[in-house]
């Protein structure tokens, strides 16, 4: 049985390396020194297989990019040092192995075939987020196998996710890993080429502090518009490795922090000890939601279950509150996995004898019937997070200037074509945005004549 027995933050800047730097270098000494110390010891760990993750390889919004070339090279040509390259034999089967085990959780990933890699330019060869940390590990030791694998713009916690599958492939495997997660943190403090925000030095030490207390949640929590003002890189990587040690006790080190040229530079080390089932941080949060489900989340919840599972629909239960039973409404039942939406289907005007018989109905077609997503699988079913909007009655309204995107929703029409969009959702800032996209979705144009009416709803989530 194979095993990940370390984990390692490393930067990236390719300054560090001598024959680029040219004695600029030792400006970062502080870097350079843990570097070496993190080397030695990987080198006496002597791994069969180094993973490493890193931001500068080819980055897809719903792709991971893993190399599935046989021999993996690459050299520092781009920084003035192209007689400076390393060459490393690809673990393949380890690799198959991540592919396969990440279509099980529904995460595309894998190689580019040449022809499109030559279509949209992208290289093939390591980039320097893999180079400049292998570079330096090279020095102490290189009896290993590689696997090089990019980060994506898929939700954060799916990217843990995906570190999981890269856990259970090891773990199928006779391989002894240690995982390399490469990164830079801002790339806006002082004196930075790339400007200045004041956001820099918080993201920098939030992600330090994070680290140096194993608390992963704060890392899956840090804030998008945070990230973006910092300019940081390298999150995504680390949110993959920490994926990978999963259900393991975990001991960290940070080695070095400092930010000579305006980037943030962190070198850790992340000991990996016993398996430790209070350590499965996506196990834990699902834990915690489902503990704080109300009647009308774990009603919608147990009706796709039942369904996915056994092919039928459940009956109204007993002792739900009055209401469920007795009142009836439009219902847009919401399904979400891993912070992405997995279906949403509802209805504006009820269609059944009760809201209760609303929630078992547009359960089951929100997981099973929304045409943007395939039917939930049995095995997705313990990852998903369920919302119900209960919709209060429409009310006709003759400007846009009468909607407010947290307090209402609109619906558009225009002859037999209708469009509604919920009130309170990520990414739709404005009245603007709100109209345009229900507009979108009932495929009417906006020069066309069309109705508006707003709604308020009760929203029900764990």
């Amino acid at each position: 049985m194979g095993r990940i027995s370390g984990g390692y933050i490393f930067p990236h800047p390719p300054i560090i390396v001598p024959e680029v730097g040219k004695g600029d270098e030792r400006d970062a000494m502080d870097t350079i020194n843990a570097v070496i110390k993190a080397s030695k010891e990987i080198a006496n760990q002597r791994p069969t297989t180094i993973i490493v993750t890193t931001p500068h390889a080819p980055v897809f919004e719903d792709y991971i990019f893993i190399s599935d070339n046989k021999i993996l090279k690459g050299d520092f040509g781009k920084f003035g040092s192209r007689d400076v390259g390393l060459s490393f034999e690809n673990n393949l089967s380890l690799v198959d192995r991540i592919i396969s085990y990440a279509a099980d959780e529904g995460i595309s990933s894998g190689g580019i075939e040449p022809g499109e890699a030559v279509k949209y330019g992208v290289e093939s060869e390591l980039d320097w987020g893999a180079l400049v940390p292998l570079y330096y590990i090279t020095k102490k030791y290189d009896e290993f196998k590689l696997v090089h694998i990019s980060i994506s713009y898929i939700g954060m916690e799916q990217l843990y996710r995906f570190g999981m599958c890269i856990r259970k492939a090891v773990e199928e495997s006779d391989e002894d890993v240690v995982f390399v997660a490469s990164g830079d943190l801002s790339h806006k403090l002082a004196n930075s080429h790339y400007g200045y925000s004041k956001y820099g030095k918080q993201f920098d030490e939030l992600v330090i502090k994070s680290i140096r207390e194993n608390d992963v949640h704060s890392l899956l929590g840090i804030n998008e518009d945070l990230c973006e003002s910092a300019a940081q890189c390298g999150l995504r990587s680390f949110v993959i490795m920490y994926g990978a040690l999963d259900g393991y006790e975990l001991k960290s080190e940070v080695y070095s922090y400092e930010a000579p040229f305006g980037i943030g530079y962190g070198i850790a080390k992340i000991g990996v000890g016993r398996k430790d089932k209070d350590r499965k941080v996506m196990d834990k949060k699902i834990e915690d939601i489902r503990k704080n489900e109300d009647d009308y989340v774990a009603l919608a919840r147990k009706s796709l279950e039942t369904f996915v599972r056994d092919g039928k629909m459940i009956e109204i239960p007993e002792g739900l509150p009055k209401e469920m039973k007795t009142d009836r409404a439009g219902v847009f039942v919401s399904i979400k996995k891993d912070g992405q939406l997995r279906g949403c289907i509802g209805t504006i005007a009820p269609t059944r004898e009760s809201i209760a018989g609303e929630i078992i109905y547009n359960a089951i077609s929100s997981g099973t019937e929304d045409p943007r997503f395939f039917p939930v699988e049995p095995n997705e079913l313990e990852s998903l997070v369920y919302s119900v909007d209960v919709l209060m009655k429409p009310e006709p309204i003759d400007s846009i200037e009468e909607l407010d995107v947290v307090k209402y929703g609109v619906i558009v029409k225009s002859g037999y074509r209708s469009g509604l969009l919920l009130p309170n959702l990520e990414n739709v800032n404005t009245p603007e945005e709100q109209v345009d996209i229900a507009l979108q979705k009932a495929g009417i144009r906006k020069n066309e004549d069309y109705s508006m009416q707003r709604f308020e709803v009760i929203r029900h989530k764990a």
